[in-house]
């Protein structure tokens, strides 16, 4: 990848003198520009994502209890996109999770889940422009292409050789749809210090925002966020203000292999695993609420 124009970029904005560093973390070029303001680049092949964060972060702009980047500018410079951002206060959650204890931990789940709910509540005919146009076409051709997908990643053959019973045994209804971060991970949401406490303070990176079925959130808020600590699964669920029955966890499990970007042999490797494969046992474990501590 070559490297994207930051120069006649900042000199386009009129922001030619301001300091600039790129962050080390993420899959696109992102850079502070001095204290207030992101600059994020998307190559050609990107051009979509750049189109679909830049409309989220104005349907968002004030709509949530937390910060999401406020959209100032964007464009295209060279063979590349751009997107001008004011940036969100804090830190990403995966810098200070470490550090904190697991009541704490607990409290900024429940505190995600109750994010997560208000994202999914807010309307706006501008989400019609994120895609996919059709929620139920986008679940058949994922369904037609989740065998090839699992095995390219070399899952294990007991498992792939399950999938497509489960996934017909699963009913996963084309409505209603919701505006779906899709990547609820650590490192994309913000907290900061609130007196004695940590406090969430952000959302970033809606890149791959989308248009679905809530149940699709859920895969990385599990895997992830709560990264198969049942209590922390259940904070979250809680402050979503949900409780999970077999046929939510069994959807969960569905758009688990669904989902654009799984890997369900890498999530195998630190999530609880039953004793013989079974994605019943799976689902129950991974996404309901009568798990095991």
């Amino acid at each position: 990848m070559t490297q994207p124009p930051v120069g006649a970029t900042l000199t386009r904005l009129s922001l030619p003198d301001r300091a600039v560093e790129r962050f080390e973390t993420g899959s696109l070029p992102v850079y502070a520009i001095g204290d207030e303001l992101v600059l994020k680049f998307y190559p050609a092949e990107d051009a979509d994502e750049a189109r679909i964060e830049a409309t989220a972060l104005d349907v968002l702009d004030g709509r949530l209890s937390v910060a999401t980047p406020e959209p100032v500018a964007h464009g295209g410079v060279d063979d590349w996109h751009y997107l001008l951002m004011r940036r969100v206060p804090g830190r990403g959650l995966d810098e200070v999770w470490p550090s904190l204890s697991p009541a704490e931990r607990l409290r900024l789940c429940e505190r995600i889940g109750a994010v997560a709910a208000e994202l999914h509540a807010v309307t706006d005919s501008r989400c019609a422009e994120l895609g996919p146009a059709d929620w139920a076409q986008f679940v058949a051709q994922r369904c037609e292409a989740v065998e090839a997908h699992h095995r390219s990643q070399e899952l294990a053959p007991e498992w792939l050789a399950r999938i497509p019973d489960f996934l017909d045994s699963v009913s996963l209804p084309a409505s209603p749809t919701v505006l779906l971060h899709t990547e609820l991970l650590r490192e994309h949401v913000f907290v900061r210090r609130d007196g004695e406490r940590w406090s969430v303070s952000g959302l970033i990176d809606f890149e791959p925002a989308m248009t679905g079925a809530r149940e699709y959130e859920f895969v990385a808020a599990s895997v992830y966020l709560a990264g198969g600590e049942a209590g922390l699964w259940r904070g979250f669920l809680r402050g979503y203000g949900l409780s999970a029955d077999e046929e939510f966890a069994r959807r969960c499990l569905a758009y688990t292999l669904l989902h654009r970007y799984s890997s369900l042999r890498t999530y195998l490797t630190w999530m609880p695993v039953p004793g013989t494969p079974s994605f019943d046992a799976l689902a129950r474990l991974w996404f309901g609420t009568s798990m095991h501590t």
